[in-house]
């Protein structure tokens, strides 16, 4: 039934646009159609067919993805670099601030459930509970503006180099990429779950305000913007561990053997025997670290002069540096001395 705010109760129609927002609180999400479409549980059903020509056989990636191994995936570690300079403070508090109206829009509150998971297991479901729908919601509108910022950056920089009719030395490509692969992420998961309306309409909202807000930002300081995006990372990072975590712990049956939709196994290359909802989340959760640790990086280096060292050409190639794949993980970021 589509959501009205005119019902017969008041009390009915409170409970009804709590819901629309993703409140936790109450019961699951199982007739929320302004969020998803999806009639039941989430499926890998496609929703974005290649096109079909007389002529092309296929359109790759624009940027192949690295292949990761399960030993560096499961390598990834919840880390968080000391916010150090004026910048650094400004950087994290604003991701403070986004991350509290997040969690509190949404009923998110997984260390209060944690918490009170010890004493009351049920009570802690019934108040807190994260289910396979409510995750699939936050994905979406997270990957949804996720891809944002390194668009906006890798746009001003181009249109900078342009300017200064000078070369960016290696910064757009890596933004841009960056920005390809979280929109990858967002169509992988409307491969399983399809928004409706309501989450339409916010994620056009969100980036509005996200893109204008980061195009003066980044106007204004480039490196406060990658510590931004570096502690933003630090939050997915955490956020997909938890939803790992979950699955193991037998929290979200729903995902314990649903398959990856084709669009991910194509992508990631994913092997036969690794093709499920977790094996999905292993990926992103790495993207993810790696875009931690990318614009951790850039924020520890001069945003004009310097290299981008993550497409540089290294002297001695055996020693630890900065690379497109889990080689060499720093989850706080290189150090400037370190690599330049």
């Amino acid at each position: 039934m589509p959501f009205s705010p005119v019902t017969i109760a008041p009390k009915r129609a409170s409970a009804q646009l709590y819901r629309a927002i993703g409140g936790t609180h109450l019961a699951p999400l199982s007739s929320l159609r302004q969020f998803s479409n999806a009639r039941n549980t989430p499926t890998s059903k496609e929703f974005f067919l290649e096109k079909k020509t007389e002529k092309v056989r296929k359109t790759p990636a624009a940027w192949p993805h690295p292949v990761y191994s399960y030993e560096q995936m499961e390598g990834v570690v919840v880390a968080h670099r000391e916010a150090e300079t004026m910048s650094d403070k400004v950087a994290f508090q604003a991701v403070k601030v986004l991350r509290w109206g997040l969690d509190f829009a949404t009923g998110y509150k997984h260390d209060k459930a944690t918490a009170l998971h010890a004493t009351d297991p049920q009570a802690a479901k019934a108040k807190y509970g994260m289910t396979e729908e409510k995750y699939m919601i936050r994905n979406i509108f997270l990957e949804s503006v996720a891809g944002v910022p390194g668009m906006v950056a890798g746009m001003l920089r181009h249109l900078h180099s342009m300017r200064r009719m000078k070369r960016d030395n290696g910064w757009i490509e890596s933004l841009l990429e960056e920005s390809y692969n979280e929109r990858m992420h967002l169509l992988t998961f409307l491969n399983m779950s399809q928004p409706g309306w309501f989450m339409r309409f916010m994620v056009l909202g969100a980036q509005g305000v996200w893109c204008n807000a980061l195009f003066f930002a980044y106007l204004i300081s480039p490196r406060t913007c990658h510590r931004f995006v570096g502690y933003l990372e630090e939050e997915a990072v955490i956020t997909y561990t938890r939803q790992i975590k979950d699955i193991d712990a037998g929290r979200l049956p729903k995902w314990e053997k649903l398959p990856a939709p084709s669009i991910a196994i194509d992508y990631w290359k994913m092997p036969e025997d690794r093709r499920t909802m977790r094996d999905l989340l292993l990926y992103i959760r790495a993207d993810e670290s790696k875009h931690r640790e990318v614009n951790h990086t850039l924020g520890n280096l001069d945003q004009v002069e310097d290299p981008n060292p993550y497409v540089s050409d290294y002297k001695d190639h055996a020693r630890p540096h900065p690379c497109k794949d889990l080689s060499f993980q720093k989850p706080t970021g290189w150090e400037r001395s370190d690599i330049i």
